[in-house]
């Protein structure tokens, strides 16, 4: 299982810092060795792919990824043009990952139709793999587009993960993408609903063994705190109960709400959750830090322990 870090939005930082503070976490997060950096589509934050591209000029070797950007938002071309431009900012590690979002920002806030999500998918993935096939004429008709359009950006196009919790979702990740990305997904929803899922998929269709990467909150603290940790991923990082499709997956594990899948703890804890990660068959680990505290200082001096000690036990997977 590789390692990375998954970060969100920072409004602990003034406005005009968290864009440079997003690259000089990720600068970080290559200096310390984790294998990957993923960062959102906020509603109202940064833009995740201008980000991803600026960080790309900045890095090397580290592995940058959207986790995810809702495909409704933007025009299947268009989000192919950006992919690929960003991928080329990042010298070939950018990898794309898409997801449906969900109605209570895509209807409620946006004002665009949440109806038939998985048909949607499905019409915008034949235009992005059509216009990923490399330079030249794109071509495709289907309910939802009537493209005929050139392409001419790079030679390389970045591999597309899917945000894909149910089993519709799942088998479409196993045959048209690299893998799935996931959140609110445990130990056991991961072993016994995704993993086998999409590993059958795949290799029904005669792809690669796709990429399992998981979003997992993680805090390393005294176990007395282990309960308040939970209850503060919960609140801050979204309650289930907003989307009906995360409340599905849950259903298929053990956890009740995001905070239930956190490895919190001492530095033990927090290393066999993450081993019960990768046994359930999680690929990518990408560990969101959730800094407890009650003030900016503690908080900072909480992800700081535990960024360092997941930057110590990288190599242990």
């Amino acid at each position: 299982m590789r390692v990375g870090l998954m970060v969100g939005s920072d409004k602990e930082r003034p406005r005009p810092e968290r864009l440079p503070g997003l690259v000089t976490d990720g600068v970080a997060a290559e200096s310390a060795g984790f294998s990957s950096f993923w960062f959102p589509q906020v509603p109202g934050y940064l833009d995740a792919m201008t980000a991803l591209a600026l960080l790309g000029a900045s890095t090397t070797t580290i592995e940058l990824g959207t986790a995810v950007v809702p495909i409704q938002t933007r025009h299947p071309l268009v989000l192919a043009q950006q992919a690929l431009t960003t991928n080329a900012a990042c010298g070939g590690r950018f990898t794309l990952g898409l997801g449906l979002s969900h109605d209570w920002i895509i209807d409620g806030q946006l004002g665009i139709p949440y109806d038939r999500p998985v048909r949607t998918l499905r019409e915008h993935l034949d235009v992005l793999t059509a216009a990923f096939a490399g330079p030249g004429r794109v071509d495709v008709e289907n309910a939802g587009f009537r493209v005929h359009s050139p392409i001419d950006v790079t030679d390389t196009a970045p591999p597309v993960l899917l945000a894909a919790l149910g089993p519709t979702m799942l088998r479409i990740a196993g045959e048209r993408a690299a893998g799935t990305i996931l959140w609110m997904a445990d130990e056991r929803a991961i072993a016994e609903h995704v993993a086998p899922r999409i590993n059958a998929a795949a290799h029904a269709a005669g792809r690669p063994a796709p990429r399992v990467v998981a979003g997992v909150p993680v805090a390393v603290c005294a176990p007395r705190d282990v309960d308040v940790a939970r209850r503060y991923a919960s609140e801050i990082l979204g309650h289930a109960h907003f989307s009906p499709n995360y409340v599905a997956l849950l259903e298929h594990g053990d956890a009740a709400d995001v905070g239930d899948t956190m490895a919190a703890g001492d530095e033990s804890c927090v290393l066999n959750r993450l081993r019960a990660y990768r046994d359930a068959g999680v690929t990518d680990l990408a560990a969101r830090i959730v800094p407890l505290g009650d003030d900016p200082a503690s908080r900072r001096r909480s992800r700081e322990r535990t960024a360092e000690f997941l930057a110590s036990v990288v190599a242990d997977f």
